[in-house]
C-alpha cells in the first residue's frame, strides 16, 4: 500500500475519500479477455475460466496520481450483440473507453472499428488494447495492425496479457 505522500502507487479500492474520479468503460467483442484485465489490473487476480459478463459488472480502485487520489469505475460490458442496447444505456457520464480486442481472434480485431464509430460520436478519450498475447496461438493481427486500426487521429495503443 502507498503512502499518502507518494506520488505513484494504489491504496485500497473502499477508500471514500478522493480528489478525483472517472468512469472508464472497457468494450469490445465476447470472449476477448475484457473481465480478465479488469481483474488483473482491479485485484490483481486472474481466473482461467470463462465466464461470459451478462449486462455489465463493474470495480473501484483508488489510486495516487501527483499527490491525488483518484478513483476508478471501470466497467466491464457483456460483449455480446444481444445485450448491446443494455451496455450502450452505461455509456453516459463515461470519461473514457478501452477498446479491446483478442489478437489471436481477427473478428474481434475488425468489429473494433464498430466499436471506435461510436466513441467517435461521444468524443471520449479513448484507449486500444489487445489482449492474449500469453496465448499459445500465434497472433491472427499483424504487430503493426494494432496502432493503425483507426482513421487519424488514432486513440492509443496498449499490449497486454493477462
Amino acid at each position: 500500500m502507498a503512502s499518502a505522500t507518494a506520488t505513484y502507487g494504489q491504496k485500497e479500492s473502499s477508500d471514500q475519500n478522493f480528489d478525483y474520479m472517472f468512469k472508464i468503460l472497457i468494450i469490445g467483442n465476447s470472449s476477448v479477455g475484457k473481465t480478465s484485465f479488469l481483474f488483473r489490473y482491479a485485484d490483481d487476480s486472474f481466473t482461467p475460466a470463462f465466464v461470459s459478463t451478462v449486462g455489465i459488472d463493474f470495480k473501484v480502485k483508488t489510486i495516487y496520481r501527483n499527490d491525488k487520489r483518484i478513483k476508478l469505475q471501470i466497467w466491464d460490458t457483456a460483449g455480446q450483440e444481444r445485450y448491446r442496447t443494455i451496455t450502450t444505456a452505461y455509456y453516459r457520464g463515461a470519461m473514457g473507453f478501452i477498446l479491446m480486442y483478442d489478437i489471436t481472434n481477427e473478428d474481434s480485431f475488425t468489429a473494433v472499428q464498430d466499436w471506435c464509430t461510436f466513441e467517435r460520436l461521444v468524443d471520449i478519450i479513448c484507449e486500444k488494447m489487445s489482449d492474449s498475447l500469453d496465448a499459445g496461438d500465434p497472433a491472427v493481427t499483424g504487430a503493426k495492425q494494432g496502432p493503425q486500426l483507426t482513421e487519424q487521429p488514432a486513440p492509443p495503443h496498449q499490449d497486454c496479457a493477462c
